[in-house]
């Protein structure tokens, strides 16, 4: 689910030591859900991924697809996967609503530019529940604490989303996402999904 730019996170004094980060709870399933997720999903996803590509790039000159590079597990930096939705060659971490195009709009209200986050799913570098991704230069900015988030992958949806999404301020998202990373579970996983087909 998209969310906005983020503000700087307040009371860090430098960037966190990755090295030392705390091993999470983990759950052996985890990855079991990503799979039964992304299959009980492509069949009816795809055909919707294939239109929504071909009318991004028919309505507004520029790729279909727009890749920027974010922090996952444990610091790991891949590439996130998005369909645009702004004018190409702006910065999506500091949108101008009148730099958003007609399709971008549409796309935005219902989450959909996050569905080629799929791929990043299959490509283990995300799963299909845990904390929003985030860019190098806020994790610069987290305290040791709040690094944490990065002990788990990266979801395409999360506590934070389904408790108030963009309207929680920061410090209360970034609450939810360590509650998260302390007591994720399988079960858990599944109320999250469950809660975000309501909240989208």
């Amino acid at each position: 689910m998209a969310s906005p730019a983020e503000p700087e996170p307040e009371g860090a004094t430098g960037p966190p030591n990755l090295d030392v980060l705390p091993a999470p709870r983990r759950y052996r399933l985890q990855r079991s859900l990503d799979w039964a997720v992304l299959i009980a999903l492509a069949p009816a996803l795809l055909p919707v991924a294939l239109l929504i590509g071909l009318t991004v790039a028919l309505t507004s000159r520029g790729p279909a697809l727009f890749r920027q590079e974010r922090v996952g597990l444990n610091g790991h930096r891949f590439e996130v996967y998005k369909f645009r939705s702004m004018v190409d060659g702006d910065n999506p971490l500091v949108p101008d609503p009148t730099r958003i195009t007609r399709v971008g709009a549409v796309l935005r209200r219902w989450s959909l530019d996050e569905l080629p986050q799929l791929l990043n799913v299959a490509r283990g570098e995300m799963s299909a529940v845990g904390p929003r991704p985030t860019v190098a230069s806020q994790v610069e900015r987290y305290t040791q604490e709040q690094a944490r988030r990065l002990t788990v992958r990266p979801g395409l949806t999360g506590l934070a989303q389904v408790s108030g999404r963009n309207s929680l301020a920061w410090a209360d998202r970034i609450e939810l996402d360590l509650a998260y990373v302390d007591s994720r579970s399988l079960r858990r996983d599944v109320g999250i999904l469950v809660r975000t087909v309501s909240t989208v």
